[in-house]
């Protein structure tokens, strides 16, 4: 089968890559925004929307220029179709569809949650059904993965995505944008027993998850502090009760999802994280210990494949172009798109 190339544009990346069906990331280029986006403490989603406009040719072009093929020797091109922010999404479903017409390929409108949840079987190959915690800065869920198109939601977020969390932090501490990565180089060298943070919903039924409590706390425990500017040692400590805390939540929450995936799929061997907060390698440490505590297997896939990606794209691309499922050209873009309503696709 020929391979896709696919087409990321659903936040501040403007990706492209060329996957094919033996699992080879033919290439795999990202262009990010940081820098547009920083001073403002977060993303910008104007400036965003344009900046995909101006580099986008340019990205699909060396993705192509890397994997050393022409047009005419894909199988399809598949592009982020949502959710996300809508102007961006626009930007990429449009230069998806130009190409696919432009060279009469089949087009693929790929969901950015499930391409993140699909991520396992292209860096690992992993059999359905499986379970999946994926987490980023817009998302917190648990979802079993049966098949492509077919995924079940057992847990989520009632407020703030765990990777929300960690940039609000990052930035009440004044560590910048993005906040995430941040908070965990500081955490390294911070004591997570000085300061006590709440587990929000630990020990409770279900899997779902709160974050905006701890954030909260975090707030009330700087305020305690003297005033004046927070010394290096007190911003370490904080990052460091606060990653533990999330890594305590996030085990907790893990062993309730397992329960819950093993009743509904007996099947199930493995237990895959996905989304950009999965980088963050003490969270990381944690849920796999829970999963080898209750005799799953574990899926991390690397961290440049957990965060925004094209190259999952294309992988959804090339799952999608095996089963004959490709869109119409029609496909309308949309900013939410919840992996439940593929089932009725």
């Amino acid at each position: 089968m020929s391979p896709v190339l696919g087409i990321e544009t659903s936040c501040d990346e403007t990706a492209a890559a060329v996957v094919d069906d033996r699992r080879a990331i033919l290439a795999d280029v990202v262009r990010d925004q940081l820098d547009a986006h920083r001073d403002y403490g977060g993303v910008v989603p104007e400036i965003a929307a344009r900046a995909h406009l101006e580099v986008v040719d340019r990205v699909v072009d060396r993705a192509m220029k890397d994997a050393g093929i022409g047009f005419d020797a894909l199988g399809g091109v598949a592009a982020t179709g949502g959710p996300g922010l809508i102007g961006g999404v626009i930007v990429g479903a449009m230069t998806g569809k130009a190409i696919a017409a432009a060279h009469d390929l089949p087009f693929f409108a790929v969901n950015h949650l499930e391409a993140h949840v699909l991520t396992p079987r292209l860096t690992d190959n992993v059999d359905f059904p499986y379970l999946t915690l994926l987490v980023s800065g817009g998302h917190c869920q648990f979802v079993a993965v049966e098949g492509v198109g077919r995924h079940r939601l057992l847990g989520t977020t009632v407020d703030d995505a765990a990777g929300e969390a960690f940039d609000k932090v990052g930035k009440m501490l004044g560590l910048g944008y993005p906040g995430g990565p941040a908070v965990e180089r500081a955490a390294q060298a911070g004591d997570p027993e000085r300061f006590e943070l709440p587990r929000p919903l630990r020990g409770r039924a279900g899997c779902d998850f709160s974050f905006s409590g701890l954030k909260t706390a975090v707030r009330h425990a700087v305020e305690r502090l003297p005033a004046g500017p927070l010394s290096d040692r007190d911003v370490a400590d904080l990052c460091a009760a606060f990653q533990q805390s999330v890594a305590d939540v996030m085990a907790d929450r893990s062993a309730n999802a397992i329960a819950l995936f093993r009743d509904r799929c007996p099947d199930g061997a493995t237990l895959a994280v996905a989304g950009g907060v999965a980088a963050n390698r003490a969270l990381r440490a944690r849920i796999e210990a829970v999963a080898e505590e209750h005799g799953l297997s574990f899926v991390a896939p690397p961290a440049r494949l957990c965060t925004d990606n094209a190259a999952m794209v294309a992988w959804t691309g090339v799952e999608r172009l095996a089963l004959g499922l490709a869109d119409g050209l029609d496909f309308a873009p949309r900013p939410r798109w919840p992996l439940e309503d593929l089932a009725a696709r």
